[in-house]
């Protein structure tokens, strides 16, 4: 910043100028400006230090001269300052990390979890669109994220309220990921991105009556044929084959994915396996004869995939052509107090096994859940629940004494 320069007038001034009153150069080539030999001082900042000098001088020319100096050497002294010598970065602390080589890594250590293979498909469908987003960046680079570019990402989601709501959660979860292991220093999910309104609306988990099922059921005998062929052979899609994927949704508790891929060697004697335990050892669902025969008779016809007909093996295409099959279903066997899905069969598995007496810890063992959200969601299914609460009513009301009834006109008492 260049210094300024202004005559400081003192009380002798010999213009008659008024003591202390400042004026500038170009205010002294006016017409009629009485001159004076009073100093002319300057003022600025030189080197972080703001001060007022006196440049010892009256005259600008000579005056200008010694704020040049002053100026060049940032110094009010006039002297220069030895320059530092410019500081030596600290050697990277990591190396750089390809998106694609982060991605596969987080997917083998939570393969390596043992995690559900539902879950295992939502992290790779996420990462497949940040992938995706990645290369319409042109990015290459974990670090090449900005916190900008994950708001844009996160806003450009199609997804209903909770599945997006979940969806932010695996984004910081990732992102942890990487910081965890210094492949960034921070993360780019932004602290205040929240999750859409909805998000943490907890889901109605209302099962099937027994009654509704029967009206399934028996919805799936009015459905006309659909031809089918593979290279296991040809035929038709009927209600039989719909009455097959419902029964093994209930007795199994398996989501629409599983049971849409549904392989015949899932199922060892009358014992169906639902999952692997973390820990070891698998966990298995059982199937009556009558049902178990006819899933065998299904793999000899139609292969050991026993729901897949002549559609892709793209997840979601299967899945798609059977929800759409569903839905036909409970349009014939409605009207429903509560809106039809598959996975409300599951919802049936567990409320059929509390109301005979099964413990919501094996329950929740059997659907892979906690216990606590098997009592938070189905509380009103378990038998033990009711009649404990039965019981701390009547113990606080039944020692209180009978109270003493008088007849009033009319016969009430």
């Amino acid at each position: 910043m260049a210094l300024k320069l202004y005559r400081r007038h003192r009380k002798e001034c010999e213009g008659g100028h008024a003591e202390d009153t400042r004026t500038r150069q170009f205010e002294e080539g006016r017409r009629g400006w009485k001159k004076c030999a009073c100093v002319i001082h300057a003022s600025g900042t030189l080197a972080g230090k703001f001060s007022r000098r006196q440049t010892g001088s009256a005259d600008w020319e000579k005056a200008s001269a010694v704020a040049a100096k002053w100026e060049a050497a940032s110094s009010w002294d006039g002297e220069a300052k030895p320059s530092l010598p410019e500081p030596t970065p600290p050697p990277p602390t990591s190396t750089r990390i390809r998106i694609d080589e982060g991605i596969k890594t987080y997917l083998e250590r939570r393969e390596s979890d043992r995690i559900a293979p539902a879950t295992l498909r939502k992290l790779k469908t996420f990462t497949k669109q940040l992938r995706s987003f990645a290369e319409e960046k042109g990015y290459v680079m974990l670090d090449q994220f900005t916190s900008i570019d994950i708001d844009s990402f996160y806003s450009g989601l199609k997804l209903g309220a909770r599945t997006k709501g979940k969806r932010l959660e695996t984004l910081r979860a990732f992102f942890r990921f990487c910081v965890n292991r210094k492949w960034l220093t921070e993360s780019p999910v932004s602290s205040d991105l929240k999750p859409p309104l909805g998000a943490n609306k907890v889901t109605n988990k209302v099962p099937f009556t027994d009654n509704e099922v029967d009206r399934i059921i028996a919805a799936c005998d009015r459905l006309g044929k659909r031809r089918w062929g593979n290279e296991h052979g040809r035929g038709a899609l009927t209600g039989e084959d719909l009455k097959d994927f419902i029964w093994l949704s209930i007795h199994t508790a398996l989501r629409i994915s599983d049971v849409a891929l549904f392989n015949i060697e899932r199922l060892q004697g009358n014992e169906v396996k639902l999952y692997a335990h973390k820990n070891g050892g698998d966990v298995f669902a059982y199937l009556p004869d009558w049902f178990r025969d006819r899933l065998e008779q299904r793999a000899k016809e139609h292969g050991p995939i026993l729901f897949l007909y002549n559609t892709s093996r793209r997840l979601e295409t299967v899945t798609n052509n059977w929800r759409k099959r569903l839905h036909h279903v409970f349009e014939l066997a409605g009207p429903f107090k509560e809106p039809p899905t598959h996975h409300r069969f599951r919802h049936t598995f567990a409320r059929r096994l509390l109301e005979r007496g099964v413990s919501p810890a094996d329950v929740a063992e059997l659907l892979g859940d906690d216990k606590a959200i098997v009592r938070k969601h189905y509380a009103r299914w378990v038998p033990e629940r009711q009649a404990r609460l039965t019981k701390i009513v009547k113990d606080a009301f039944e020692d209180k004494a009978k109270p003493k009834l008088v007849m009033i006109p009319g016969g009430r008492s």
